[in-house]
């Protein structure tokens, strides 16, 4: 795929992320745009939660890790978030910071591991590939910038939440209020 069409496939998923109203419709857009972009066999999205690497979701030539959770300290995309940088390895099995033992079962041989956000990461989101593949400059950039609109899309989604539940919240003060105004108007 040529740089124009994987700019314009940032482009639409930076559009669908700004519509993204909860957290189930982020990985869908992220994992087929982040395939895309880099040209991968696999991509995954990774919560930072409490401490540990949540592999929230994937899309890959065959299972990885998700719905697992591994301690920051222990992994490549604690490593990333922990060091608010994103980290491409072309042989992961010349590279100790990665648990060998984990990837050995897979069909992972190069990945790079993007932070969503780099001040602060919330996330990561990684791609792989089964040969080994040095990740361009451009491959990088472009998955650093789709990770920084995943952040956008992440926080628009909870200040979302949240605005709701003040609604909510609201709306269940006013009944009482209402109600006890009603209660005051028969006595």
């Amino acid at each position: 795929m040529q740089y124009q069409e994987k700019l314009e496939s940032l482009v639409e998923a930076v559009q669908q992320l700004s519509l993204a109203r909860d957290l189930h419709s982020v990985p869908t857009i992220v994992r087929a745009t982040a395939r895309t972009l880099a040209g991968s066999d696999g991509a995954t999205l990774v919560l930072r939660d409490a401490g540990q690497c949540y592999y929230y979701d994937e899309d890959a030539i065959s299972p990885l890790w998700k719905g697992q959770r591994f301690p920051l300290s222990q992994c490549i995309s604690g490593w990333c978030m922990l060091n608010r940088s994103a980290v491409a390895i072309e042989d992961i099995y010349a590279d100790e910071r990665i648990p060998h033992a984990a990837y050995r079962p897979t069909f992972v041989r190069s990945l790079l591991m993007t932070p969503i956000r780099t001040i602060d990461p919330i996330g990561a989101i990684g791609s792989y590939w089964a040969q080994h593949h040095a990740p361009s400059a451009d491959e990088t950039h472009l998955l650093q910038t789709l990770a920084n609109a995943t952040s956008v899309a992440l926080e628009n989604i909870q200040m979302h939440a949240e605005l709701e539940q003040r609604v909510l919240d609201r709306t269940e003060e006013l009944a009482r209020t209402n109600q006890l105004l009603r209660e005051e108007m028969r006595e």
